[in-house]
């Protein structure tokens, strides 16, 4: 069989309310996530045996078990059958970068496989296995606009999400979310959160985004901030960007985006980024419409 390919494409938070703790020791979150056109690559060669295979400028920083790995065994947990085969992967986004990196690869792997074995499984079943991997592998496995919530397994697609552009920063250092929410001040969630709103619906207008992103911010930004100080001077790069109408962190850190308007904006914005700060990882790209 021919090998099959598919790009994991980084998870952007524009908004991050953290809500309250949960029962379970998770973190009751309202986040409106877009995907980046830039991400990982992964590609499938379907045989009998699970391997995988890493390369790429950030292959190096990856340890521990991976989740394109997890991804396949799921899923042959739950259809014994299933053909799996050896994984490609080129690591292209920074590892505990706040950009859903590895949550990305393992619906990519989910997503390849149901390609590699139609019929074999059905939609939920695919989704129930991306929900068993993460909080945020199944907003990564629709990777289009949305508003999640829950502990980021409830996605719920928005409606003409707006063309427009991103800048994304990174100072050059890993921050794992787990450290991020360990030192985060939150209460108990004592009551269930209220009910997701409607479907947002921005009306393919960039204003009517940035109306609802702007006052909304990222809850884990303090508690980012106390563990990485330098990422307040990534924000304060990406405001001085000419044409940058917001900047925020993204997830956990400590990937700093800001959005334009278009995509020679963003290009122009990082180049002037990277002669000001050469060893930081910078890259302009657009965020992908539904």
């Amino acid at each position: 069989m021919t090998a099959l390919r598919h790009t994991a494409k980084a998870k952007l938070n524009l908004t991050l309310e953290v809500l309250g703790r949960r029962d379970d020791f998770y973190h009751e979150i309202r986040s409106l996530v877009a995907f980046a056109a830039l991400g990982d690559g992964l590609e499938l060669e379907p045989g009998q045996d699970l391997a995988l295979a890493v390369d790429g400028p950030f292959a190096a920083a990856l340890s521990g078990d991976n989740l394109v790995i997890a991804a396949a065994e799921a899923a042959r947990s739950k259809a014994r059958a299933i053909t799996l085969g050896r994984f490609s992967l080129v690591k292209n986004l920074p590892v505990a970068a706040g950009l859903g990196g590895g949550s990305a690869d393992a619906a990519s792997a989910l997503r390849l496989l149901a390609r590699a074995n139609p019929g074999t499984l059905d939609e939920e079943s695919w989704r129930e296995i991306a929900e068993g991997l993460g909080s945020d592998v199944p907003a990564c496995l629709l990777s289009r606009p949305a508003l999640i919530t829950g502990r980021g397994e409830v996605v719920t697609p928005v409606r003409e999400f707006p063309p427009c552009a991103v800048v994304l920063a990174n100072p050059g250092l890993q921050l794992a979310a787990a450290d991020v929410y360990g030192v985060l001040v939150s209460s108990d969630l004592l009551a269930p959160p209220e009910q997701p709103p409607e479907t947002l619906d921005f009306g393919g207008s960039f204003r009517r985004l940035l109306d609802h992103a702007a006052p909304r911010g990222n809850d884990l930004e303090p508690a980012a901030l106390s563990l990485a100080p330098v990422i307040g001077e990534v924000l304060a790069a990406l405001r001085r960007c000419q044409g940058a109408h917001l900047a925020r962190l993204s997830g956990s850190g400590p990937t700093c985006f800001a959005l334009f308007a278009t995509e020679d904006e963003a290009k122009l914005a990082a180049a002037e980024l990277r002669a000001f700060r050469p060893n930081w990882w910078i890259e302009a790209t657009m965020l992908l419409p539904n």
